[in-house]
């Protein structure tokens, strides 16, 4: 991980930084303001763009999928002339032709942590790798569950019905990393694995989480995998468990790394969660934009790579063989929320 990080600060280096009396404005357009992990990635974005004197306007959706509010921002930010935007898109396909609209106003777009579809609709994306973050809890579930593994029901709680592609990697690298068959790597649900009781959607709260894992129930009451698209999903899903007495003997994974998910994988309510990195992806994208106004460079992704990967690890008390992790005390060192 320390490897990692120290790479991602060359990285940013070599990004570069334009004089911090640039004075120049650029925005963030996050799913929501609630969201531990858009909070924090505000606060990064804050932080850094104090640091290089680039004047920050923050927007949100209203909730996770809420479109119209983030094609709204955009528009607000192109006749503000704003240099750069920082976008969490909440509707990756939908949300194109307003993306396409600014850059050729002149500004710089880059997405976080969830690519764009088709990804190059970005001038850059600066992500966790999300199929390798579901690959990892797939792994690791797999291998926790032993011989059992072969006859698990899984419940796959998703983020949305317009299949973001966070949610569709986090998802399909689950059931990749589980052992089971994809169908079309590119949206969820139709897998033909009998193991898979079906999917919900959970808008990525925890009150989202608690419904769909609920509805999942009634169609299988004997799931006893859960993959959540996120951390607040994660939560709502053990109170849905607890209320019918599962909370003991249902094995939930998610993705995040923020500081109350960490403390639900050492409580046992998560048996592990891949981390990713929010502030990180944040400075990085402020870093980039001040470059861009200064000289017109654009950031280069991680080789090999279509984005500039920021890293993931997987959080776990319970190591399996085979599968890299750290433990909950190295994964509150480095979490964030």
């Amino acid at each position: 991980m320390t490897k990692f990080l120290t790479g991602a600060a060359v990285g940013a280096l070599l990004i570069g930084a334009a004089s911090a009396a640039s004075a120049e404005s650029a925005c963030l357009i996050t799913k929501t303001d609630t969201n531990p992990f858009f909070v924090k990635m505000k606060e990064g974005a804050t932080a850094k763009a104090a640091e290089m004197g680039i004047e920050l306007k923050s927007y949100a959706g209203k909730i996770d999928g809420d479109s119209e509010s983030q094609v709204a921002a955009i528009e607000t930010c192109i006749a503000d002339g704003a240099k750069g935007i920082l976008l969490t898109a909440s509707d990756t396909k939908g949300i194109v032709p307003a993306v396409q609209k600014a850059r050729e106003a002149g500004l710089l777009v880059i997405a976080l942590d969830t690519p764009l579809d088709p990804i190059d609709a970005a001038d850059a994306t600066f992500a966790t790798d999300n199929f390798l973050a579901g690959e990892l809890i797939g792994q690791w579930a797999k291998a926790a569950l032993g011989d059992a593994a072969a006859d698990a029901k899984i419940a796959m709680l998703d983020l949305d019905v317009s299949q973001p592609t966070v949610g569709v990697l986090r998802d399909q690298g689950f059931l990749q990393g589980f052992g089971i068959d994809l169908g079309d790597p590119n949206k969820w649900g139709d897998e033909t694995d009998p193991r898979v009781v079906g999917h919900d959607v959970t808008q990525g709260n925890q009150e989202g989480g608690r419904r769909a894992m609920e509805s999942l129930l009634a169609k299988d009451p004997f799931i006893n995998v859960v993959y959540t698209i996120n951390e607040p999903a994660a939560s709502g899903a053990y109170e849905a468990l607890k209320a019918v007495g599962r909370e003991g003997d249902v094995l939930i994974v998610s993705v995040d790394g923020g500081c109350p998910g960490v403390a639900d994988v050492k409580g046992g309510v998560i048996g592990a969660t891949s981390q990713q990195y929010p502030l990180l992806m944040a400075s990085l994208g402020i870093e980039a934009i001040a470059a861009w106004a200064k000289d017109g460079t654009k950031p280069e992704p991680t080789p090999g790579k279509s984005f500039f990967d920021t890293g993931v690890a997987l959080v776990t008390d319970k190591p399996v063989e085979g599968v890299e992790s750290i433990d909950t005390a190295k994964g509150a060192e480095l979490c964030w929320g």
